[in-house]
């Protein structure tokens, strides 16, 4: 039996390094955009100022790139290190979008972030702009193949277990790359860095008119900053609406939880709060219907039949089929080579409950239930957030259109103080996505005290205030290199 310190350890590890991670990625996906586009400005007017102005938030760029690439490193590994069981049950399937991620998108961003960042007065202004463009590119690149592994596991697909090798082997490739919620995924990741982006451009620009430095060049970024960060906000509203009709679909627990939905049913409420809800509005929100069928933890836990006929069985008997899968596994791995006919029969009990194998592993209903409470305000501090920096940027830029901006101290400092927030909406998402889904690590496949390492607690704790240590480091040496960046500002960028 694993013990339970160790999964919660492993949990932690994980998690400290994948959102030590996502500080660096979605400013890397907003910020190639924003320069990109500067440097498009440049290229296409002609006008030094647009060129001094990208070569600033391309340097700014690189700082955080560098970071954030010996995090995700590390991710990888641990997959190996922390989740052997997993590496192995899945490797087959799994590994595929990380090594072409690697072998491919890694080494595309790299080569051209070469040529980018070294590039100036070496080639011509557009190859130039080309190699920046191709840069941020690479970046969505890699970021699809990564999201494309991560939906997976949300919704597995295109696979089929081998009771031989006791693993998960693909059988359709397209099937993973085309997964609908890797696709919504990787659009609702995407533009969310557009968001990080834009805000972070938007508050250190607001911070050099506070101290009445450089007032062109940072009216012209926010400018830039807030249009990339409105559409971009704008069109991560359409992929966080299916998002939730996916959840509905393939992950309905987790949107129980994050709605604190006991007892479902048609035409049900959406909670903004507790004690206020709109009617109706999560029956439309999950299934585009406001008669749609929404069930909840209670319905999930104790079973249930939809209104076209659906039975969901209960968790109990989710179970119990899921431990006869188990028992006929281990029956048709002793009895394949000494008694061929009980094999058979044990195999074909097998295929019957597959689809429950990996309830054989949970021994009580109530562990199919996520950290409600946690999930809950997660998704509302996401949500909330993302509406109220919306709202900024459509305001900031209004005041800038109008020529007002640089007046409206109150403005630039709600602007400036917005950035850690972005960086809180962002991490909160994760929160909903990651801990919505437990106890699985693979949706209905695998769970998660069942894909550990069998390695010490006492080895991963230890590695765990390593990595504590070495990320804030890491952290802290990146902060203070931007910091001192823009104090610089782009003046030091003059020819």
């Amino acid at each position: 039996m694993v013990e339970n310190a160790l999964v919660d350890w492993s949990r932690a590890q994980f998690a400290l390094t994948a959102g030590y991670h996502w500080i660096f990625v979605p400013l890397t996906l907003g910020l190639a955009v924003i320069m990109a586009t500067m440097e498009t400005l440049y290229v296409i007017k002609k006008d030094e100022f647009w060129k001094r102005t990208a070569k600033f938030w391309m340097k700014l760029f690189a700082i955080n790139f560098a970071v954030g690439i010996a995090t995700g490193i590390i991710l990888e590994f641990e997959f190996g290190t922390n989740w052997s069981n997993y590496a192995w049950f899945v490797g087959d399937i799994f590994g595929a979008p990380l090594a072409i991620e690697g072998i491919l998108a890694f080494f595309m961003e790299a080569t051209f972030f070469a040529v980018m960042f070294f590039g100036w007065e070496k080639v011509s202004k557009k190859t130039h702009l080309t190699a920046t463009w191709l840069t941020g590119i690479g970046a969505s690149i890699s970021a699809i193949w990564i999201l494309i592994a991560n939906a997976w596991m949300q919704h597995p697909v295109g696979m089929e277990f081998n009771p031989d090798t006791v693993r998960h082997e693909m059988v359709d490739f397209w099937a993973l790359v085309l997964n609908p919620v890797a696709i919504v995924k990787f659009f609702h990741s995407v533009f969310s860095g557009w968001m990080t982006g834009s805000i972070f451009v938007i508050g250190i620009s607001c911070w050099y008119l506070l101290k009445k430095r450089e007032t062109r060049f940072a009216l012209a970024s926010i400018r830039v900053a807030a249009l990339v960060g409105i559409v971009g906000t704008m069109a991560l509203m359409f992929s966080g609406d299916q998002s939730g009709v996916h959840a509905a679909k393939y992950q309905p627990m987790k949107l129980a939880a994050a709605e604190g939905l006991e007892e479902g049913g048609q035409r049900v409420a959406l909670s903004l709060v507790p004690g206020i809800e709109i009617p109706g509005m999560l029956s439309i929100l999950a299934t585009h219907d406001i008669d749609g069928y929404v069930p909840g933890i209670q319905n999930m836990i104790h079973g249930y039949t939809a209104p076209d006929g659906t039975h969901n069985p209960s968790a109990q008997e989710k179970i119990e089929r899921g431990k006869l899968a188990l028992n006929a596994f281990r029956t048709y791995r002793q009895q394949k080579e000494s008694d061929p006919v009980a094999a058979n029969e044990a195999r074909k009990i097998l295929n019957e409950n597959i689809h429950y194998f990996g309830y054989g592993y949970i021994d009580h209903p109530e562990e199919l239930i996520p950290p409600v409470h946690l999930i809950y305000w997660a998704f509302r501090i996401m949500v909330g957030l993302g509406g109220a920096l919306l709202l900024l940027m459509i305001v900031v830029l209004w005041a800038e259109w109008k020529q007002k901006l640089v007046h409206m101290k109150w403005l630039q400092w709600a602007a400036l103080c917005a950035i850690p927030f972005v960086y809180i909406a962002g991490q909160a998402g994760w929160i909903v996505a990651e801990v919505g889904r437990q106890p699985w690590v693979i949706q209905g496949l695998l769970p998660t005290k069942a894909a550990v390492s069998s390695v010490s607690v006492g080895a991963v704790q230890t590695t765990f205030f390593l990595f504590v240590a070495i990320f804030t480091l890491f952290l802290a040496i990146e902060l203070r290199i931007m910091i001192k960046a823009i104090k610089q500002g782009p003046e030091a960028e003059k020819q």
